[in-house]
């Protein structure tokens, strides 16, 4: 079931790639960074298949991390979607609800894609969850301010939505190491996820 989770979340994206690219205006991303979107997307969406097959693992004998692939990928699909619907712009608290859920989401897929030794300690995983998904939320506001932010004739405004977007991305990175965390101390880790 997770691989057809997964594939259809790929295409789903691509479906919304392929609208954005063709019908801007529908896409509600005018004036917010379509173009990077457009390259990076598909880049974070490809990341697991894309390590994975650098990597090797399939020729060791490895399955497929799909749930760790399925996590990665429904941040830029829910991202696209929330925008093609227009909720970004509509619904007061959709942007703060994204940051928390994309970061938990992504973290945990990458915990779970890249795992560390079954040796390494709970509070080791979290620490990791936690030092990427803060990371990767300041890399994601520094793009946002490059690609369309500081344009915004509201852009005064902007810094304390940064702050808030920083702290709801890292708590939910924190969520990510912490569930994981718990996910291995309550089953035997596999060899792959």
């Amino acid at each position: 079931m997770l691989p057809v989770l997964d594939l259809l979340a790929k295409l789903a994206l691509v479906v919304l790639l392929v609208v954005a690219l063709a019908y801007p205006d529908l896409s509600n991303l005018k004036a917010k960074g379509a173009g990077l979107r457009l390259v990076v997307y598909p880049l974070g969406a490809l990341a697991v298949p894309i390590w994975w097959w650098l990597r090797g693992r399939r020729r060791a004998g490895r399955t497929f991390p799909w749930a760790a692939d399925l996590l990665v990928t429904l941040p830029w699909l829910s991202d696209l979607l929330g925008n093609r619907l227009n909720l970004f712009d509509t619904v007061t608290w959709w942007d703060d609800v994204s940051h928390f859920a994309h970061w938990l989401l992504l973290t945990a897929g990458v915990l779970l894609a890249w795992h560390p030794d079954r040796r390494t300690g709970g509070g080791v995983v979290v620490m990791v969850g936690l030092g990427f998904g803060a990371t990767a939320a300041v890399v994601w506001e520094l793009g946002e301010y490059a690609a369309f932010l500081r344009t915004l004739p509201t852009y005064a405004f902007v810094y304390p939505d940064t702050l808030g977007d920083l702290t709801l991305g890292t708590s939910g990175s924190l969520l990510a190491g912490l569930l994981v965390a718990t996910w291995r101390r309550l089953r035997t880790w596999p060899d792959a996820p």
